[in-house]
């Protein structure tokens, strides 16, 4: 195994740069005001139009970022805490944008929306998606329900894969090694054939890892949770004629690997198999002045964890078999009516089933479906733009419910733009707060009503530009769990009342070799209960982050940046094996430093290397679980045509 090391980091120097989503790049046109997004309003719209929070995590950017996982990546983007990111490797992390709790985020990939319909808040992992299949990613902060349905309460992250570029085909090879035992092979084909594009792309990872959870023992006899995992991605396009197009979209990825018995507990027979399956189909025909687009999905999600008898759990064995199923259909309809005035109107339809069996409870084929439709009207007449939109939802379960959406913005001096938003939200009970043991077939979805006011200032065009956004969230109906004093001791309700406010600021900076940003976000949430009670609640959820970037390109081979980032003090909840209760503990707040270095030989070999966490920091994200320390990934990568 050393002998990998070595070959590994010999012909590496140095590597990778720095790229976290604050950073920005003389040639990233999307961090500036006339940058062309898609995600915000389902039609491609310049940023100086859109009233609304947009990041953009570019190609580039992710190309230098191949040492980290999807969710390391996410947590450096201001006002995103991906909880446990840096935790053993394969263990679960939980995203929590602008303090929104885990699955009030919305994922698309490609813009098939993705979750899990066996999960308990509806939420998909993210440790499921290797970063090497990715293009790009579009991140929405704020309400996006009106054109994104259920989930979309505090925003939506559209990760956009690699699709074909170019005629003829082109091949690569990557191969990477580092702390952990770790070790990543890649490889990809792309390019158009005639009318056809084709773009294949196949990763493999292998970790040791190490031990997930903290030994309080002192006794260091905790084994190591290895983690691997094998994916697949594959994007077709076929051009039918001049105004009509289809593509295809096919992820596939399997994660094994091994579990702890729970917070500082180890157990060394825990393992855990998790398959992921997204298939979709879409069609594009253009019109003389928009375009209508059709869409079709399937996302398949099977879990599988296994604990066979051992010491460790009492000679108990525990088994657990999940599977969701969600297909999704739309048809998006944009036209330009005049103009001054675009219309994007959709319908979709949604149904999501899931078979549970474990030793405690089984679940067997239930299922729900939701159907909407609904109409943005974008108007803009100068230097005003305004979205005014509306969503309206049928529910087999609940019923109906309407969203709004209210977006005016003014661009100043074609420099300073000027917005607010005033729009609802809803997220949909999951099939598990439905219908398990615990399961109430009677709740209600949660629903938010959203505030935000900000302005995006190029205070030197293309140089450098500060942003500031204040937001407030007021969800009611919030679903939580009920202790009941007699079998099953709990059931899901409504009830509860969730208030969160904040604001984030970032500063950016974007010479000829040198790039460097800086940020500030700061959340507080506070909960009232059925009884009146408010409390503090924003769990694994700092109130204070900051961090900035540096990077610099020495010459035309060589690159490096350093990143930092501030996670301040934040609660968890402990589980009292005495009172069997949950008790609330305060975690240290923890500065981390990275550094990402990218050394090109020619226009066929690169090398790279991404060293995180350098001076070696202690510290938690989830009690009783460990973090990694310092460690690096560095590798080749070979561009075959």
């Amino acid at each position: 195994m050393k002998k990998n090391y070595v070959l590994v980091a010999a012909g590496l120097g140095l590597v990778q740069l720095a790229l976290l989503s604050t950073a920005a790049y003389a040639q990233d046109t999307t961090r500036v005001l006339n940058g062309v997004v898609v995600t915000a309003t389902r039609s491609p719209k310049k940023l100086s139009e859109i009233g609304r929070v947009v990041e953009v995590i570019t190609a580039e950017q992710i190309s230098h970022a191949q040492g980290m996982t999807l969710p390391q990546l996410l947590n450096n983007v201001p006002g995103i805490t991906f909880s446990g990111a840096n935790n053993a490797p394969g263990i679960s992390s939980s995203l929590f944008l602008r303090g929104a709790s885990t699955g009030n985020t919305l994922i698309l990939i490609d813009g098939f929306p993705v979750n899990n319909a066996s999960a308990i808040d509806g939420s998909y992992d993210l440790n499921a998606f290797p970063l090497d299949q990715i293009d790009h990613i579009e991140i929405l902060k704020g309400s996006g329900s009106t054109l994104y349905g259920s989930d979309a309460v505090a925003g939506v992250i559209n990760i956009i894969t690699k699709h074909s570029e170019g005629q003829g085909l082109k091949s690569n090879v990557q191969l990477s090694g580092g702390t952990y035992n770790t070790f990543k092979e890649s490889a990809g084909v792309n390019g158009n054939l005639n009318k056809t594009g084709i773009a294949v792309n196949v990763s493999n990872t292998d970790s040791k890892g190490f031990p997930a959870a903290t030994d309080t023992t002192g006794k260091g006899n905790f084994r190591n949770d290895d983690f691997h995992q094998r994916a697949v991605s594959v994007n077709l396009n076929q051009q039918i004629s001049s105004k009509f197009s289809l593509n295809g979209n096919f992820q596939a990825t399997r994660n094994l690997g091994n579990l702890p018995y729970g917070s500082f507990a180890d157990d060394p027979a825990y393992t855990y198999s998790n398959n992921f399956l997204l298939g979709g189909i879409g069609g594009n025909l253009k019109l003389d002045k928009g375009n209508l687009r059709f869409n079709i999905s399937q996302n398949d999600v099977w879990n599988n964890y296994n604990d066979p008898a051992s010491a460790i759990n009492g000679n108990f064995p525990s088994y657990q078999k999940n599977t969701g199923t969600i297909t999704n259909a739309e048809a998006v309809f944009n036209y330009n009516l005049c103009n001054h005035l675009d219309i994007t109107s959709g319908v979709d339809y949604k149904y999501s089933n899931t078979n549970q069996f474990s030793t405690y409870d089984t679940i067997r084929n239930v299922h729900n479906s939701i159907g909407s439709v609904y109409t943005s009207l974008f108007y803009k007449l100068g230097i005003f733009h305004m979205e005014l939109g509306g969503r309206f939802n049928s529910d087999s379960k609940y019923g109906s419910n309407f969203t709004y959406t209210v977006n005016p913005s003014v661009l100043l001096f074609n420099q300073l733009k000027l917005f607010v938003t005033a729009a609802s939200a809803y997220k949909s009970p999951s099939l598990y707060q439905l219908f398990s043991i615990y399961g109430n077939p009677g709740l209600k979805p949660e629903t938010t009503d959203s505030y935000e006011a900000g302005f995006d200032w190029q205070l030197i065009k293309k140089l450098l530009s500060f942003n500031t956004v204040f937001y407030k969230y007021n969800t009611s109906d919030v679903i939580y769990f009920k202790d009941l004093p007699a079998s099953p001791y709990g059931i899901y309700e409504n009830g509860e009342h969730q208030n969160d406010k904040g604001f984030e600021s970032e500063l950016k900076l974007n010479l000829d070799k040198l790039t460097a940003s800086a940020y500030v976000a700061y959340v507080t949430g506070t909960l009232t209960d059925e009884n009146g009670v408010t409390t503090e609640n924003l769990v694994r959820r700092p109130k204070n982050t900051f961090g900035g970037n540096i990077y610099y390109n020495f010459t035309s081979q060589f690159s490096a940046g350093l990143n930092y980032k501030y996670t301040g003090g934040r609660t968890d909840e402990e589980f009292n094996s005495v009172t069997f209760a949950a008790e609330t503990v305060t975690l240290k707040a923890y500065n981390l430093v990275d550094a990402h270095l990218q050394y090109t030989i020619n226009q066929h070999i690169s090398l790279f290397a991404d060293l995180k966490n350098l001076f070696n920091v202690k510290y938690t994200d989830w009690i009783g679980y460990n973090t990694s320390r310092f460690n690096f990934m560095a590798g080749i990568k070979y561009q075959i045509n």
